[in-house]
């Protein structure tokens, strides 16, 4: 018998255990360790932040969910692993703090025999002074609660540009090293969506903040797409989304200080800049949760297993080298720990091997640059990937037999641009690869034929069609296992 602990319960970490809960025998055990009580669909959250859903829309119950399979789920806080046992107990484990209200501050030892990382980010407001919501003057969308509280001082913008006033939105990335630019790029064209509905759209004016190089970059790049038979950049894609809303842009920006009502920056050139806002919105930049790691003697081994930012290392080549050396075969396949075999990470709990964006930095020496995407479909594709190779190694398997790279998988992206059924429209794009080759597509880096961009109001039903199949499939309602991730 064996046992298999996943720290997380996100995408990636509920897709590995409604996947292994599924297919491995049943004299294995499967814990599922979260600090979280709910599920959250989180691209969903777009719009619990503009009022169009409830949080109970984009979440459910874990527990309630894990109780009608064989996970045993723990509401608690992964704290440390121990990959070698201890002095005591030679059996690797993980020690946890819970966070379940009845056991609240108690911790435990788990053992395992397979661990997988998918503990997700630390949405890392504290890297900017006053950025966030709970401690600055900015909201988030980045969990549901955030959500409700954007929507909050949004209505109330809203009611005030009725009565007559004007009012400045900015929303976008608050560092220099944000990644998840497409959550801030779904929620702005939703404010400005929203605001039309309001018949206020002439009394705001809308700002896009962000760290990316140009338009359109979003932590990959940038993209060529094909759009009506015709292969165009994804700058002048997006320019063409807000210039056709009367969005404003400022690019090549890292957000250094926060105070209410204004947002202080520095750009690529130099240069420091003041923008002032009503209501704005930005994406914190992400690190680890903050996991340590111990040998049997108790010694600290937590930088052979993270990178410095806190991110799992994996099979990756992290050997230093020129951005002009940078190789798609860099990125990891299977996702195991160079160094434990039955160690893995998925989803955003891994570390890149080097950003897929050229690395930037200002005339001061400011980083400014986005870091890799690793959310949504790749998250859930490498998480399957996982599940599988463990199953097959509980079978007898010397190593993984699955791969999940990267730099040979497609992403799909339906990105809203204001919610409604007749009203409404996304912006529906295909990538791939996700991290580019240019050694197998020299031109774009990319295959012209499977990356393609279109927007419009059927993509808006497919947006809201996938909210609910996604959140079906979740829920492992009946047929759940045929739906694709």
């Amino acid at each position: 018998m064996s046992r298999i602990v996943i720290l997380g319960a996100g995408i990636a970490g509920h897709t590995v255990a409604r996947n292994l809960n599924l297919w491995i025998d049943k004299q294995h055990e499967i814990v599922v360790v979260s600090p979280n009580a709910r599920w959250n669909w989180i691209p969903s959250n777009i719009w619990v932040g503009v009022g169009r859903m409830s949080e109970a829309d984009v979440t459910f119950d874990l527990a309630e969910i894990y109780g009608k399979t064989r996970v045993d789920f723990r509401q608690a806080k992964a704290l440390s692993i121990h990959p070698e046992g201890d002095g005591v107990d030679a059996h690797s484990f993980v020690e946890v703090e819970y966070t379940l209200p009845a056991k609240s501050g108690q911790r435990e030892k788990i053992a395992y025999d397979y661990l997988v990382n998918a503990t997700g980010p630390k949405l890392n407001f504290a890297a900017t002074e006053g950025l966030g919501p709970e401690h600055g003057h900015t909201v988030s969308v980045c969990t549901a609660a955030h959500a409700l509280e954007a929507n909050e001082k949004l209505q109330a913008n809203i009611a005030a540009m009725r009565a007559g006033e004007r009012r400045t939105f900015v929303i976008g990335t608050g560092h220099g090293t944000c990644t998840c630019q497409g959550a801030a790029f779904e929620y702005i064209y939703n404010v400005d969506h929203e605001l039309r509905e309001a018949g206020v759209r002439d009394k705001g004016d809308i700002v896009w903040l962000s760290n990316e190089y140009e338009l359109g970059d979003f932590g990959m790049g940038g993209v060529h797409i094909t759009r009506g038979g015709y292969v165009t950049n994804g700058k002048t894609f997006a320019e063409s989304l807000m210039v056709e809303r009367g969005i404003e842009w400022i690019t090549r920006a890292h957000v250094t200080r926060v105070e209410a009502g204004k947002i202080h920056y520095e750009t690529l050139d130099g240069g420091f800049h003041v923008q002032e806002f009503d209501f704005s919105m930005l994406i914190p930049p992400f690190s680890g949760v903050g996991l340590k790691a111990f040998d049997r003697t108790g010694g600290d081994i937590t930088a052979s297993l993270f990178a410095p930012n806190g991110f799992m290392r994996v099979d990756a080549d992290y050997t230093p080298r020129p951005y002009l050396q940078w190789s798609a075969r860099d990125w990891p396949k299977t996702y195991q720990s160079p160094v434990y075999p039955n160690l893995f990470a998925v989803g955003i709990a891994f570390a890149p091997p080097h950003l897929i964006s050229k690395p930037m930095q200002s005339a001061n020496g400011t980083p400014i640059n986005p870091a890799p995407p690793r959310t949504g479909m790749p998250s859930a594709a490498m998480a399957k990937t996982v599940a599988r190779s463990i199953h097959d190694m509980l079978k007898g398997a010397p190593a993984p037999t699955c791969s999940a790279s990267m730099a040979e998988m497609g992403a799909a992206c339906v990105a809203s641009t204001g919610s409604g059924f007749f009203k409404g429209s996304a912006v529906t794009m295909t990538v791939f690869p996700v991290v580019p080759d240019f050694q197998t597509y020299p031109e774009h880096g990319r295959d012209d034929r499977l990356t393609f961009g279109e927007i419009g109001l059927a993509g808006h039903w497919m947006k809201y069609l996938l909210h609910h199949a996604f959140i079906y499939q979740a829920r492992l309602r009946p047929g759940w296992s045929v739906m694709p991730d």
